[in-house]
C-alpha cells in the first residue's frame, strides 16, 4: 500500500533521526565542520574550545572523579561523549556521569545521571536550549559552568521538560549533587 503524504505549499523542515545522523557521521558527511551534534533533528556545529573552557573541563573531570571515588559510586565520568535519545537528539556535552560507559555507539540516554556544559561563549544557549533538551529527556541533574561569570548553575528536578530547581554557586564552592547520593565536588581549582 502506498502512503500518501499531504501536499503543502509551505516549506517543511525534515528532522534527521538519530540513526540518520550517526550514519551520515560514520560516512564522513560532517568532516569539514569539525564537531557537530544533533539537537531536535538539526545538525549543529560546535565552537572551538579555548583554554578557559578546556581548563575548567579538566578541573571538573578531576573533581568529579575524586568525588565519585569518595562516595563509593559506580558511576563513571566521561568527557565529550555523545548521548543518544531517540528519535532526534545526539548532543555531546562536555562532561557526563553514566552507569554505562562501555559499549558501541553513543552513551544511552537512560544511563545518564548528570550532564555538565562549560560555557565561555554559549551561556544563554546552555541555560535555555540545552536545559530544555536535557529536561525533556529527564536528566535528573544538569550543571552549567559560566567561565566568565565564575558561577555554577545547578539545575535539578526536571518537570514537563524544564528544571524546577536552580541553584547558583560561585567558583570555589563545594557542591553537593542534588540527585547522586554522597557526591560532593570541590570547585576550588576552577
Amino acid at each position: 500500500m502506498t502512503e500518501h503524504v499531504p501536499i503543502t505549499n509551505v516549506p517543511t523542515r525534515v528532522k534527521l533521526r538519530v540513526e540518520d545522523y550517526l550514519s551520515l557521521d560514520h560516512d564522513g558527511a560532517f568532516e569539514g565542520y569539525g564537531k557537530t551534534e544533533l539537537i531536535d533533528g538539526e545538525v549543529t556545529y560546535m565552537n572551538a574550545q579555548h583554554r578557559p573552557h578546556a581548563l575548567a573541563k579538566m578541573a571538573l573531570y578531576d573533581a568529579l572523579r575524586d568525588g565519585l571515588r569518595a562516595a563509593g559510586s559506580t558511576l563513571h565520568v566521561m568527557v565529550e561523549a555523545s548521548v543518544a535519545w531517540a528519535p532526534v537528539d545526539v548532543p555531546e556535552p562536555d562532561l557526563l556521569l553514566t552507569s554505562e560507559p562501555r559499549g558501541p555507539g553513543p552513551v544511552p540516554g537512560v544511563s545518564v545521571s548528570l550532564i555538565i556544559q562549560i560555557a565561555d561563549a554559549t551561556l544563554q544557549s546552555d541555560l535555555d536550549r540545552k536545559a530544555a533538551l536535557y529536561g525533556r529527556h529527564g536528566v535528573r541533574e544538569y550543571w552549567v559552568i559560566d567561565v566568565n561569570g565564575r558561577t555554577i548553575h545547578q539545575l535539578s528536578s526536571p518537570t514537563n521538560g524544564r528544571y524546577a530547581d536552580h541553584v547558583q554557586h560561585q567558583f570555589g564552592a563545594v557542591i553537593t549533587a542534588a540527585t547522586i547520593d554522597g557526591l560532593t565536588v570541590s570547585t576550588d581549582h576552577l
